[in-house]
Protein backbone atom coordinates (compact mmCIF):
# COMPACT_ATOMS: atom_id res chain seq x y z
CA UNK A 1 0.00 0.00 0.00
CA UNK A 2 1.20 3.59 -1.01
CA UNK A 3 1.57 5.82 1.44
CA UNK A 4 -0.69 9.19 1.67
CA UNK A 5 1.66 11.54 -0.64
CA UNK A 6 1.68 8.84 -3.31
CA UNK A 7 -2.03 8.36 -3.35
CA UNK A 8 -2.58 11.93 -3.27
CA UNK A 9 -0.19 12.28 -6.27
CA UNK A 10 -1.98 9.37 -8.17
CA UNK A 11 -5.29 10.81 -7.08
CA UNK A 12 -4.23 14.39 -8.84
CA UNK A 13 -2.98 12.31 -11.96
CA UNK A 14 -6.21 10.67 -12.05
CA UNK A 15 -8.12 13.89 -12.01
CA UNK A 16 -6.16 15.33 -14.28
CA UNK A 17 -6.15 12.30 -16.66
CA UNK A 18 -10.67 12.45 -16.63
CA UNK A 19 -10.40 16.20 -17.41
CA UNK A 20 -8.50 15.77 -20.21
CA UNK A 21 -10.66 12.98 -21.65
CA UNK A 22 -13.68 14.72 -20.88
CA UNK A 23 -12.33 17.50 -23.04
CA UNK A 24 -11.33 15.36 -26.06
CA UNK A 25 -14.77 13.51 -25.89
CA UNK A 26 -17.11 16.19 -25.78
CA UNK A 27 -15.40 17.87 -28.35
CA UNK A 28 -15.38 14.90 -30.81
CA UNK A 29 -19.42 14.68 -29.65
CA UNK A 30 -20.38 18.58 -29.80
CA UNK A 31 -22.43 19.09 -32.59
CA UNK A 32 -21.32 21.73 -35.55
CA UNK A 33 -22.22 25.30 -35.33
CA UNK A 34 -24.57 26.15 -37.39
CA UNK A 35 -23.29 29.61 -39.19
CA UNK A 36 -26.66 30.17 -41.59
CA UNK A 37 -30.49 29.23 -41.41
CA UNK A 38 -28.75 26.32 -43.75
CA UNK A 39 -26.68 24.69 -41.09
CA UNK A 40 -29.55 25.07 -38.67
CA UNK A 41 -31.91 23.01 -41.01
CA UNK A 42 -29.42 20.15 -41.49
CA UNK A 43 -28.41 20.01 -37.74
CA UNK A 44 -32.60 19.20 -37.01
CA UNK A 45 -32.19 16.40 -39.28
CA UNK A 46 -28.96 14.95 -37.59
CA UNK A 47 -29.49 11.87 -34.67
CA UNK A 48 -28.99 13.52 -31.50
CA UNK A 49 -25.71 13.28 -29.43
CA UNK A 50 -24.96 11.69 -26.33
CA UNK A 51 -22.87 14.69 -25.25
CA UNK A 52 -25.56 15.00 -22.15
CA UNK A 53 -24.47 11.50 -21.06
CA UNK A 54 -20.87 11.97 -21.07
CA UNK A 55 -20.75 15.09 -19.48
CA UNK A 56 -23.00 13.83 -16.54
CA UNK A 57 -20.81 10.79 -16.49
CA UNK A 58 -17.41 12.72 -16.45
CA UNK A 59 -18.66 15.35 -14.49
CA UNK A 60 -19.79 12.27 -11.48
CA UNK A 61 -16.36 10.78 -12.29
CA UNK A 62 -14.29 14.26 -11.13
CA UNK A 63 -16.40 15.26 -8.52
CA UNK A 64 -15.86 11.62 -7.26
CA UNK A 65 -12.38 11.89 -7.34
CA UNK A 66 -12.00 15.30 -6.14
CA UNK A 67 -13.23 14.61 -3.32
CA UNK A 68 -11.06 11.72 -3.19
CA UNK A 69 -8.10 14.11 -3.02
CA UNK A 70 -10.46 15.98 -0.72
CA UNK A 71 -10.20 13.01 1.81
CA UNK A 72 -6.42 12.98 1.11
CA UNK A 73 -5.40 16.19 1.81
CA UNK A 74 -7.40 15.78 5.49
CA UNK A 75 -5.90 12.95 6.05
CA UNK A 76 -2.35 14.87 5.87
CA UNK A 77 -0.91 15.44 9.20
CA UNK A 78 -1.57 19.03 9.75
CA UNK A 79 1.20 21.71 10.45
CA UNK A 80 0.53 22.06 14.59
CA UNK A 81 1.97 18.15 14.52
CA UNK A 82 5.01 18.84 15.83
CA UNK A 83 8.09 16.16 16.68
CA UNK A 84 6.72 16.40 20.09
CA UNK A 85 3.10 15.22 19.65
CA UNK A 86 4.17 12.52 17.45
CA UNK A 87 6.54 11.64 19.81
CA UNK A 88 3.51 11.29 22.69
CA UNK A 89 1.47 9.80 19.85
CA UNK A 90 4.12 6.78 19.25
CA UNK A 91 4.10 6.25 23.19
CA UNK A 92 0.74 6.03 23.48
CA UNK A 93 0.67 3.65 20.54
CA UNK A 94 3.00 1.32 21.93
CA UNK A 95 1.51 1.52 25.46
CA UNK A 96 -1.82 0.06 23.79
CA UNK A 97 -0.14 -2.24 22.06
CA UNK A 98 1.95 -3.92 24.85
CA UNK A 99 -1.63 -4.04 26.48
CA UNK A 100 -3.02 -5.76 23.32
CA UNK A 101 0.10 -8.27 23.49
CA UNK A 102 -0.34 -8.56 27.27
CA UNK A 103 -4.10 -9.78 26.79
CA UNK A 104 -3.48 -11.74 23.60
CA UNK A 105 -0.57 -13.93 25.68
CA UNK A 106 -3.51 -14.26 28.58
CA UNK A 107 -5.59 -15.77 25.81
CA UNK A 108 -3.18 -17.83 24.23
CA UNK A 109 -2.35 -19.20 27.62
CA UNK A 110 -6.15 -20.17 28.29
CA UNK A 111 -5.99 -21.33 24.92
CA UNK A 112 -3.28 -23.78 25.80
CA UNK A 113 -4.60 -24.90 28.95
CA UNK A 114 -8.20 -25.67 27.34
CA UNK A 115 -6.42 -27.92 24.73
CA UNK A 116 -4.82 -29.58 27.26
CA UNK A 117 -7.91 -30.50 29.21
CA UNK A 118 -9.75 -31.78 25.74
CA UNK A 119 -7.08 -33.87 24.86
CA UNK A 120 -6.88 -35.38 27.99
CA UNK A 121 -10.54 -36.22 28.01
CA UNK A 122 -10.26 -37.65 24.34
CA UNK A 123 -7.39 -39.76 26.15
CA UNK A 124 -9.60 -40.81 29.04
CA UNK A 125 -12.22 -41.23 25.84
CA UNK A 126 -10.09 -43.71 23.95
CA UNK A 127 -9.00 -45.61 27.16
CA UNK A 128 -12.57 -46.10 27.93
CA UNK A 129 -13.80 -47.48 24.71
CA UNK A 130 -10.41 -49.69 24.54
CA UNK A 131 -11.16 -51.13 27.93
CA UNK A 132 -14.79 -51.65 26.55
CA UNK A 133 -13.88 -53.43 23.45
CA UNK A 134 -11.34 -56.13 24.97
CA UNK A 135 -13.37 -56.65 28.08
CA UNK A 136 -16.33 -57.86 25.74
CA UNK A 137 -13.89 -59.64 23.20
CA UNK A 138 -12.81 -61.71 26.09
CA UNK A 139 -15.67 -62.46 28.12
CA UNK A 140 -17.19 -65.85 26.80
CA UNK A 141 -20.27 -65.91 25.20
CA UNK A 142 -23.23 -66.98 26.97
CA UNK A 143 -24.26 -70.77 26.21
CA UNK A 144 -27.42 -71.30 24.17
CA UNK A 145 -29.97 -73.45 26.11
Amino acid sequence: MADRLTQLQDAVNSLADQFCNAIGVLQQCAPPASFSNIQTAINKDQPANPTEEYAQLFAALIARTAKDVDVLIDSLPSEESTAALQAASLRQLEEENHEAAARLEEVVYRGDMLLEKIQNALADIAQSQLRTRNGALTQPAPAES
